[in-house]
């Protein structure tokens, strides 16, 4: 499965937010640091700050922070919100001749999504902020 650009960028200012969480940003300087065009910063931010995960201020001294559901919530429910829980194929549009009554491909590509998503709902914002490590 691939995500959208939107998406991985969703994923890395929430990743950059929580690193320092007491730090307040602008769209200007993420967009620098993540390499990014503006307006795309500018659009995911809204996005983000409509779940509730970044909080934005306006003004001479605005900016962005991150919240404290945004640096717990999951990656899975990052990747859900932004690109929508719709199945990988569906075969009703157009119809699909191989649909019933012999077909498994949705199946299997709908417990490969099952699978994929669980795994990302493992793990927070939080905990792939921050580096681990090595003993």
């Amino acid at each position: 499965m691939r995500i959208t650009k939107a998406t991985d960028v969703a994923l890395r200012i929430l990743m950059t937010l929580a690193a320092d969480p007491q730090r307040q940003t602008t769209i200007e300087a993420l967009s620098a640091q993540l390499a990014v065009p503006r307006t795309h910063v500018a659009k995911v931010v809204q996005c983000l700050a409509r779940q509730g995960w970044v909080a934005t201020s306006r003004g001479r001294s605005g900016g962005l922070t991150i919240t404290a559901p945004g640096r717990a919530t999951t990656v899975g429910r990052v990747v859900a919100a932004l690109e929508g829980e719709e199945p990988v194929v569906t075969c009703d549009h157009p119809p699909c001749p191989l649909a019933p009554p012999g077909c498994r491909l949705q199946g299997l590509l709908d417990q490969a999504l099952n699978a994929f998503m669980a795994t990302l709902d493992e793990h927070t914002i939080d905990d792939i902020a921050h580096p681990t490590i090595a003993p």
